[in-house]
């Protein structure tokens, strides 16, 4: 099982476990991980699931689509290079870590 580790913006961290294919974001809600707000529940049309991918786990996730990379210009909190909605993230076969950071606000 992959884990994922939810890295708050006052610093404090959170590991949970996922399931295989399930969105990182599904897997934040279902673990009650403070900050992924999902107004829309994943149907990519709210930003309120934008998380900063750690660059080490950049390649663990396929490129964001052109909707995704619209999306993204609607986050409420700085866009970087590495932000990501989580619900458009599942979570891959491998059990190798995968740290995000949650930006200070959603909305």
């Amino acid at each position: 099982m992959p884990t994922v580790t939810f890295v708050q913006p006052d610093g404090s961290a959170v590991e949970v476990s996922g399931t295989p294919g399930t969105s990182m974001m599904n897997t934040a809600v279902s673990n009650d991980v403070k900050g992924i707000v999902a107004d829309c529940g994943g149907n990519l049309a709210c930003a309120t699931c934008h998380v900063y991918v750690d660059p080490a786990d950049e390649a663990k996730f396929p490129p964001a689509s052109d909707e995704e990379i619209e999306m993204l210009d609607e986050v409420f909190s700085i866009r970087h290079d590495n932000s990501r909605l989580s619900c458009q993230l599942n979570l891959p076969e491998s059990s190798a870590p995968i740290t995000v950071t949650i930006p200070d606000a959603q909305w």
